[in-house]
């Protein structure tokens, strides 16, 4: 198993967290001056090595499981600047799920397990509780995208429809060229909302946001995995703060983290908006955390980001966004009905 790449992380820093206390940079686990992400040196080599390759080949490339991980990055960061032949605003990939009945959530026995496995990031145990109890669902045959939604794909909705909501992560509002094809953040739930009945009327397809159970299954798959890979964080096979990046990364460059439907980036690069608004699952009680605190009601978000720590990344932990805090990168995916 690879070597975590963590801050120095304890209690007193996540006690500051809370308060709101914390400087942009401490909350990445940085230092107060400058520091680059583990592949700053190495890129500009991985580009000239790939240069001469046309947007099929680094398509490949960037999802190939044999090749290192600069390889993917600097292949789909390519991409981004040359046109991405794996995004498509009005036909996205879509992968189908036949799921039925399926147990979602988690055993409050487990409770006490989560918690020590994850002691050393400062959990409160009512985050976890959340979870509780673990229950069965009976879901309808769907599809989910295999990526998060792109920038790219969020700029053709804004030029189409002409929606007045710009991601705060568009420097002086303008489109970032060069992240095309990462994960769009910093929107609200409300913008996700507008997307996708955009999406639908636009293509004629029953288009939406997925719900919190069928993102967790989809994630998460028949076997209740942890993580998407298995039940063993790897700071490699997703984007969180262990993985040293900072950023975000073209969508589909962790191929080892898939889910076991083939779902890419449901670990870590940037949260996910669902359609559910946070309620207590049946037979469990409600938690009033801090983000019932801040908002009274709020919407679900699902997986981990680059700039969060691996508890975000669990396939069953359930958070929302916080507007205190610089480091909530909200995104979303599409799902859709079969009719």
């Amino acid at each position: 198993m690879p070597e975590l790449r963590k801050p120095d992380w304890h209690w007193p820093i996540f006690e500051q967290v809370l308060c709101g206390t914390m400087t942009d940079s401490e909350r990445l686990g940085l230092p107060e001056h400058y520091r680059a992400d583990r592949f700053a040196a190495q890129l500009p080599g991985a580009y000239a090595r790939l240069r001469t390759l046309d947007t099929a080949r680094l398509a490949v490339l960037c999802e190939d499981p044999a090749a290192e991980l600069l390889e993917r990055i600097a292949a789909g960061n390519l991409l981004a600047l040359l046109g991405d032949p794996r995004i498509s605003t009005l036909e996205p990939q879509m992968r189908t799920i036949i799921p039925g009945k399926v147990e979602i959530g988690l055993d409050p026995q487990q409770v006490d397990q989560v918690m020590e496995r994850f002691a050393n990031l400062g959990l409160n145990r009512s985050w976890i509780e959340k979870e509780c109890p673990q229950h069965t669902v009976e879901l309808k045959p769907y599809a989910i995208a295999k990526y998060p939604l792109t920038h790219q794909e969020y700029r053709d909705f804004l030029l189409d429809s002409h929606d007045s909501e710009l991601p705060a992560s568009w420097p002086f509002r303008c489109f970032p060229q060069e992240l095309a094809n990462h994960p769009v953040y910093t929107i609200s739930a409300a913008a996700a909302d507008r997307y996708v009945h955009w999406l639908a009327q636009r293509t004629g397809r029953a288009f939406r946001l997925p719900t919190e159970a069928e993102w967790e299954y989809a994630a998460a798959g028949p076997l209740r995995l942890e993580f998407p890979w298995g039940n063993t964080f790897d700071a490699d096979k997703l984007n969180t703060l262990e993985t040293g990046l900072f950023h975000s990364t073209p969508v589909g460059i962790f191929p080892g983290g898939n889910s076991p439907f083939g779902l890419a980036d449901m670990a870590g690069n940037v949260e996910e908006y669902v359609s559910d608004n946070y309620a207590a699952y049946p037979n469990g009680h409600f938690v009033q955390d801090h983000l019932v605190d801040i908002h009274g009601e709020y919407r679900i978000a699902r997986g981990g980001s680059f700039a969060r720590l691996r508890d975000l990344a669990r396939t069953r932990r359930r958070h929302g966004h916080n507007p205190r805090s610089v480091t909530y990168v909200m995104g979303f995916r599409l799902a859709e009905d079969l009719i």
